[in-house]
């Protein structure tokens, strides 16, 4: 008689257990619109996402994106004395195709583009009046060279050379925000605008699949000091090295759950996605567009932004001003940061690594949104940043955008065992595995399944959750260990 254990593709499984199938998921945090933005803004966020069909969750995280990445360079917020952190915000809105992440983002990203426009205009006539003067520094340089070969021909003193013979330095042309940029010339742009740019992905996957391996190359190291702001120098093939003194991007996306789950599984905790404020809300119901009270408004508040100018050194270089917070506002950093540690007891994995970038977070926000008060609300420019702004960037950072990371990083928040579990079994899915061998895995390279001492307590997990099945099979002709299969719960197969 044939025992079950013998047979691959026995008809009769357990039920597997469903903790390895589907993630938990934790239900969206309400937004705190009202009590995040000024009236203006607030108002504009909600009319927004009406206009456009989509949550109002998406349009305030393009809105936080867009405004730091427009302040940049020019205010940094000042925590204590060694402490600094730019405004720069990267936001990554989660969902279905027809959630209304694109047409959310478009109502900030196209204001953006509005104020771009006049200036690179500008800019477009000073190049074509360079040009000019290029051709004229050109013919001017040739009969210079004439002149300067016959003097030295006829053993007299060349001429110096005229100052018309040199065009001066190309026009810049500005670029608020890029699509797809390599980071050599995203470089290059900085060098020229050092107050930062933003960088706006329809989507991010693509983009981040590259980032989030240690095998990537150059761009990851490069996008990882993109976010802080820090110095970071660009080796170009046949020319000269490129240093920035402040690398600072801002970047904001979509991205569909599957893709971020794949994401999850597939990537290492390298720090680079716990860089994102994800934001998955619940999608909103069909119906006819709004409209806007003032749609203009945000143009309007990018504009004044806009105003904020760097500081120039003594060595006629550009650095930000930096915005002290209030010892009350510094007071309450301190109450967050207990809080901090008290969600890090509780966290693992990648939700780890975002909750220890919170505290960094809030102050960043807080600035943004003392700035935002000051270009959209009519407040004071800001000279430091108040426990009013702190208080209200500390409640949206630990009431909502920690919630929505505990939705979208669910299956990534899990003891490193489960996880990799959820790994192999995703794997299972994705190359849809009726038996596999451990060989099979190991070669695949995944994090927490790439060698056996990570895998073997894993594959126990998974025979003891009825997800996977050891098949016996006949050793080696020559001798030697039988090699290991395992058999996987047809469930596992047919089920999302």
């Amino acid at each position: 008689m044939k025992h079950a254990q013998e047979t691959p593709f026995e008809p009769v499984w357990p039920e597997p257990s469903s903790r390895f199938l589907r993630a938990n998921l934790p239900p969206a945090p309400r937004l705190p619109l009202a009590e995040t933005l000024g009236p203006r803004l607030a108002q504009w966020v909600t009319e927004a996402a009406d206009a456009k069909g989509a949550p109002p969750d998406y349009v305030l995280a393009g809105l936080l994106a867009v405004a730091g990445a427009t302040i940049g360079n020019a205010r940094w917020v000042r925590v204590w004395d060694g402490w600094a952190e730019p405004p720069i915000v990267w936001a990554m809105c989660v969902g279905l195709p027809s959630a209304g992440k694109s047409p959310a983002l478009d109502a900030v990203i196209q204001p953006l583009r509005k104020v771009e426009r006049p200036l690179r205009v500008k800019a477009e006539g000073k190049l074509a009046e360079w040009q000019e003067r290029g051709d004229l520094a050109a013919v001017a340089e040739k009969e210079w060279k004439a002149t300067a070969a016959r003097a030295i021909k006829d053993g007299d003193t060349p001429p110096a050379k005229p100052a018309n013979c040199d065009p001066g330095p190309k026009p810049h042309i500005p670029r608020l925000v890029l699509n797809d940029c390599t980071i050599e010339k995203l470089a290059a742009i900085i060098d020229r605008q050092p107050r930062g740019t933003l960088q706006c992905r329809d989507e991010l996957a693509g983009w981040l699949e590259g980032m989030t391996r240690y095998s990537a190359g150059s761009d990851r190291p490069f996008w990882l000091e993109a976010w802080g702001g820090r110095g970071f120098t660009v080796e170009r093939i046949g020319r000269e090295p490129l240093t920035i003194d402040r690398l600072t991007v801002g970047v904001i996306g979509g991205i569909q759950p599957d893709r971020l789950k794949s994401l999850l599984f597939k990537s290492d905790d390298d720090g680079l996605l716990a860089r994102f404020m994800p934001i998955w809300p619940q999608p909103v119901a069909l119906k006819r567009p709004g409209r806007w009270t003032d749609e203009a408004l945000l143009e309007r508040t990018l504009e004044r932004l806009l105003q904020l100018d760097l500081v120039t050194d003594e060595h006629g270089g550009h650095k930000p001003l930096f915005v002290p917070l209030t010892a009350d506002a510094q007071a309450l950093m301190d109450d967050f940061r207990q809080s901090s540690r008290r969600w890090e007891d509780n966290a693992e994995g990648l939700l780890l690594s975002f909750i220890g970038k919170l505290p960094g977070m809030v102050a960043r926000v807080s600035l943004v949104l003392a700035c935002l008060d000051w270009a959209a609300e009519d407040d004071p420019l800001p000279g430091e940043v108040d426990a009013y702004h702190f208080k209200r960037a500390a409640e949206l950072v630990g009431n909502y955008v920690l919630p929505m990371a505990r939705r979208a990083y669910a299956d990534a928040a899990v003891p490193q065992a489960e996880r990799s579990a959820r790994r192999l079994v995703a794997t299972i899915r994705e190359l849809q595995w009726q038996s596999f061998t451990t060989r099979q895995v190991l070669k695949l390279e995944r994090s927490g399944l790439a060698t056996v001492a990570e895998l073997d307590p894993v594959l126990a997990l998974l025979e003891d959750a009825d997800c996977i099945r050891a098949i016996a099979e006949p050793a080696h002709p020559q001798g030697g260990r039988p090699s290991r299969r395992f058999a996987a719960n047809p469930v596992l197969l047919t089920k999302a």
